[in-house]
């Protein structure tokens, strides 16, 4: 399996061509196998050196007994496909719209997505297995490259939204289902701190700031630059990709995008050798 990177400045135009790279033998990386590759790269691997959009997503939603949860899905949720973002991107600004962004820029969901996300169904038709985040903790036995996770929405607005300690992080519900379980996230996190010898890590999320009854969902982003500065200087912290920004889970969905997508094709040399998990 050999990985190749897709950049545009336009998010579904970037998944159109990584998902036309992969066909049906590979795969769009999502975030827990970004950060696989990288706790398995060298610092000097582009991987390391450059900002990428996961192909991982979190939406607000709310259950049927009415309690708010997140519901993280990696490897492809409902905004699965080009198109399903394009309904977003070209609805019409109204509040009232059941598509288009929410006010913090996230991308709405009807209630009928928000129903059948807590179920593992999707708009393209597929089904996943999905996890409640104590079950997840302790481990899943040989997961799926395409899953979700469950994860109480109060518990989620616990984490800081900035730049943490390693050992916090490690346990931080939220970090731990963005990297895929408990000992891929430890092993992230030590790879991230030894490369320079840092204290702290950036951890973004809008949970505090956004209305939990709108239905909503968002990418996750993974910063990264070739020096390697600004985790710990909050001189830096506002500059975003640029900088040691961590992990971005507020970011606008839309704008430019940079996919790394997997498949039995020819790569660069500087991407062939890594493992996506």
């Amino acid at each position: 399996m050999e990985a190749e990177i897709f950049f545009e400045s336009h998010l579904p135009d970037a998944l159109r061509r990584a998902q036309e790279y992969v066909g049906k033998n590979g795969f769009v990386a999502s975030l827990p196998q970004l950060l696989h590759a990288r706790t398995t790269a060298d610092y000097d691997n582009i991987i390391w050196n450059t900002w990428f959009t996961s192909y991982s997503e979190e939406s607000v939603v709310t259950t049927p007994q009415g309690n708010h949860v997140i519901v993280a899905i990696h490897g492809g949720g409902i905004f699965a496909t080009p198109e399903r973002f394009e309904k977003m991107f070209y609805a019409t600004p109204d509040q009232n719209s059941v598509h288009g962004h929410t006010p913090q820029h996230a991308g709405k969901i009807t209630s009928q997505e928000a129903r059948d996300v807590l179920e593992g169904k999707l708009p393209d038709g597929s089904e996943l297995p999905i996890y409640a985040y104590q079950e997840f903790k302790r481990g899943i036995r040989e997961l799926p490259m395409r899953y979700g996770v469950i994860l109480d929405f109060g518990l989620a607005r616990q984490s800081l939204r900035g730049y943490e300690d390693f050992e916090v992080l490690k346990d931080d519900p939220n970090m731990i289902v963005r990297a895929g379980g408990v000992e891929a996230n430890a092993a992230y996190l030590d790879k991230f701190r030894d490369r320079y010898n840092t204290k702290t890590m950036g951890h973004w999320h809008p949970y505090n700031r956004i209305d939990a009854d709108q239905p909503q969902t968002r990418f996750i982003f993974l910063a990264g630059n070739q020096g390697g500065w600004g985790s710990e200087d909050d001189d830096f912290s506002e500059y975003g990709y640029d900088c040691e920004y961590g992990i971005g889970g507020d970011a606008m969905l839309g704008g430019a995008a940079r996919f790394i997508a997997v498949a039995p094709e020819d790569a660069p040399m500087n991407l062939r050798d890594i493992s996506f998990g």
